[in-house]
C-alpha cells in the first residue's frame, strides 16, 4: 500500500484556510485531522512546514499539441510542466492535427494520454459546420464537453453557419465551451492595418485588430444562442470589460446554464507589455487594455467570472520571432499559472481561498468533474503545497514545456510548487519529476 502523511499544512478548502494533516492511502485521501498519527511503519511522512496545501489546479483549457504538432509540444513534455506547476489535472483542445472532430480521432488522443500522461486527463470533442453527427455521439460520461471556434482556428474547425450553430445548441446537453471573436471584424481591422503598415503590422495592433468589439460581437450571441436554445455554455478566455456586462453572479454557480473564464495572461499582462513582450504576448484573444484588465479582476472577484485557466499553446522560439503576421498567438503558461496568481495574493489582490475557487473547486463543479478538485475525505490526492517564501527566478533551465521559452522568463516569482500529488503519488519535488506517468482519464459525474 501507498501510505502517505502530509502534516503541518495550512490546508485550504471550501473558503476556508486550517491547519491540519491529511492521510493518503493509494489514490485517495481517507483522513484529514488537526494531527494525525502514521499508523504503520512504511507511510511515507511529509511535513508541509506550515505551506499552503491546496487541491491540485484544474485547468479547463490547454493545447498540448499532440497529436501533429509535437516539434510545439507533447502530451508528456507539457504535463510534466503542468505538474511541476501545481496542475494535477487537464482538459485539452481538439485542433491539433488532424483536428479532433470525430469519435475515432478523439480516442485516439485518449490513448496517447493513457501512456504518457504525467496528470489527469480529459479531451474536448471539436464541432466543426458539417459533423453534428459525430458531435451527438459525445460520451457526457467519459468527455468533458464539445468545443466550438467561433473565431479563426487551425485546419476546419471554424463554426460559422449560424444555421449549424443553432442545430448544436439545440441538440446536445453536453457543455459547449466556446472561444469568441467575431471573425468578419477581424478580417476588416486586419486589411485596415495592412493598408496602413502593409504587410509590417507593430505588434502593439494585436489589440486593436482583434478588437474588444470583435470580443463582444460573438459572445454576446453565443449568449443570446444560448438562452434561445438552453444550451449548457462556457465562454472561454475573456478579455474586455465590455463583455462583464454579460454575466451575472446572482446564480449559485452549480446553477449557472451561462459560465465564464478568464487567463493568466488577461489578468497579468496589458497593451504596454507588447512594447518589451512583443509577440511572446500575442495571444486570442488579444491582452487588451489596463482598463480591461481591471474589469476582469472585478468580475472575477464579484463572481461574474467562474473559472482562471492558461489557455497554455505553446510555439517554437522560432515560429515567434517571427514578424506580427507570420507569428502564432499562444504561449506556454501550466508551470506558472498558480505562482502567477500566488503572486496576486501577496500583492493583496486576492485571498488563497478565492485563488482554489477558481483554479481547482470550480471547474469540477462547472465539468461536473467526478472526485477532483476538492480536498475531501474519498476524493482522489491530487494535491500540491505551495511555500509563499521560496524565491526563484524564470529561465531557460528551468522551464519545463518543450518550446523552452515563457512569457514569465526574467522574472522572479516569491512562491514555487514544493510538491504536488497525482492521484496519491507524489510527482513532483522542487524541479524533480518522476518519470512515471500516473495521469487517469477523468471521469465526470452525468
Amino acid at each position: 500500500m501507498n501510505t502517505v502523511l502530509i502534516k503541518n499544512a495550512k490546508i485550504v478548502n471550501e473558503g476556508v484556510v486550517f491547519e491540519g494533516d491529511v492521510l493518503i492511502e493509494n489514490e485517495f485521501i481517507v483522513e484529514i485531522a488537526p494531527s494525525i498519527s502514521p499508523k504503520i511503519a512504511s507511510c511515507k511522512i511529509i511535513d508541509a512546514e506550515g505551506n499552503y496545501l491546496i487541491p491540485g489546479a484544474i485547468d479547463d483549457q490547454v493545447h498540448f499539441r499532440e497529436p501533429g504538432l509535437t516539434h510545439k509540444g507533447d502530451i508528456a513534455s507539457e504535463s510534466r510542466a503542468a505538474i511541476a506547476g501545481g496542475i494535477t489535472s487537464y482538459i485539452e483542445q481538439p485542433n491539433t492535427v488532424p483536428n479532433a472532430v470525430t469519435q475515432e480521432l478523439l480516442e485516439e488522443k485518449y490513448q496517447i494520454a493513457s501512456q504518457k500522461s504525467f496528470a489527469n486527463y480529459s479531451f474536448m470533442m471539436g464541432g466543426t459546420n458539417d459533423n453534428l453527427e459525430e458531435l451527438l455521439k459525445t460520451n457526457p460520461k467519459n468527455v468533458a464537453g464539445i468545443k466550438l471556434f467561433l473565431g479563426s482556428s487551425t485546419g476546419n474547425m471554424l463554426v460559422d453557419d449560424e444555421e449549424t450553430l443553432e442545430k448544436i445548441f439545440s441538440s446536445t446537453k453536453m457543455l459547449i465551451a466556446v472561444h469568441c471573436e467575431d471573425e468578419a471584424t477581424i478580417k476588416a481591422n486586419l486589411e485596415r492595418y495592412k493598408l496602413q503598415f502593409g504587410e509590417d503590422i507593430p505588434v502593439e495592433c494585436h489589440h486593436l485588430i482583434r478588437s474588444a468589439e470583435s470580443c463582444y460581437l460573438s459572445s454576446s450571441k453565443a449568449i443570446a444562442l444560448a438562452k434561445k436554445t438552453g444550451a449548457r455554455l462556457h465562454i472561454f478566455h475573456l478579455s474586455t470589460a465590455k463583455e462583464m456586462e454579460l454575466f451575472t453572479n446572482k446564480i449559485p454557480l452549480a446553477e449557472k446554464q451561462i459560465t465564464a473564464e478568464v487567463c493568466v495572461h488577461h489578468l497579468w499582462f496589458t497593451d504596454e507589455d507588447y512594447k518589451t513582450k512583443g509577440n511572446f504576448i500575442k495571444w486570442n484573444p488579444a491582452v487588451k487594455t489596463a482598463d480591461d484588465r481591471a474589469a476582469l479582476w472585478t468580475a472575477l472577484l464579484d463572481d461574474r467570472i467562474d473559472v482562471i485557466a492558461t489557455d497554455h499553446a505553446p510555439h517554437t522560439l522560432e515560429e515567434k520571432q517571427q514578424s506580427y503576421i507570420k507569428a502564432p498567438s499562444g504561449g506556454p503558461l501550466v508551470q506558472h499559472a498558480v505562482v502567477a496568481l500566488f503572486e496576486t495574493f501577496l500583492q493583496g489582490k486576492i485571498s488563497v481561498e478565492k485563488i482554489v475557487e477558481k483554479m481547482c473547486h470550480n471547474p469540477a463543479i462547472i465539468f461536473k468533474i467526478e472526485k477532483r478538485g476538492f480536498i475531501k475525505v474519498g476524493y482522489y490526492a491530487d494535491l500540491a503545497i505551495v511555500n509563499t517564501s521560496s524565491p526563484w527566478n524564470v529561465k531557460k533551465e528551468n522551464i519545463i514545456a518543450k518550446c523552452g521559452w515563457s512569457p514569465f522568463e526574467g522574472f522572479s516569482f516569491k512562491s514555487r510548487i514544493s510538491h504536488t500529488f497525482v492521484n496519491g503519488e507524489l510527482v513532483y519535488h522542487n524541479f524533480k519529476i518522476s518519470e512515471k506517468p500516473v495521469g487517469k482519464r477523468l471521469l465526470f459525474n452525468r
